[in-house]
């Protein structure tokens, strides 16, 4: 039985990133010419991405709020975080200009077996960035996702 929570709206508004280095991985999000939200500062900052904010806030912060009871683990969280472009060059390009502004290659823009193109990079924390494209994602004129699949 799936019982409905109405009081827990099915959208996603903010995604944050514990930092190591939150000035150097402001400096790595504005060198992609990203815009950050006015209130930020190196002890907090944001950017608002196609309706959805990404939140920079000092990992041990974090944790004290997030994570008291939890052990912290060293690499890869198994977490990734994607931008969608609106054509399949547009994976390249974006992925050249990431690796221009300090982020470290992971995988190279390829052709998927589930009909899109995509890559991968690392922003100076290691967080994983997919730079992909498919043909069934749909935006609006914020850059905000409206649709995805056929």
């Amino acid at each position: 039985m799936i019982v409905a929570m109405s009081e827990l709206p099915s959208r996603l508004s903010v995604v944050t990133l514990g930092t190591r280095d939150l000035p150097g991985l402001r400096r790595f999000y504005r060198g992609l010419g990203w815009e950050e939200i006015p209130s930020s500062d190196d002890e907090w900052a944001g950017f608002l991405l196609g309706g959805v904010l990404l939140a920079l806030y000092p990992v041990d912060e974090l944790a004290a709020e997030a994570a008291t009871a939890i052990p912290s683990t060293a690499g890869w969280s198994g977490i990734t975080l994607a931008c969608n472009v609106d054509g399949p060059q547009q994976v390249d390009a974006a992925f050249t200009t990431a690796v221009a502004a300090g982020a470290t290659a992971v995988a190279d823009p390829v052709d998927r077996p589930w009909g899109g193109r995509s890559a991968y990079i690392a922003d100076p924390e290691g967080n994983r960035w997919e730079i992909a494209w498919a043909s069934g994602a749909r935006f609006d004129d914020r850059g905000a996702l409206t649709g995805f699949g056929s």
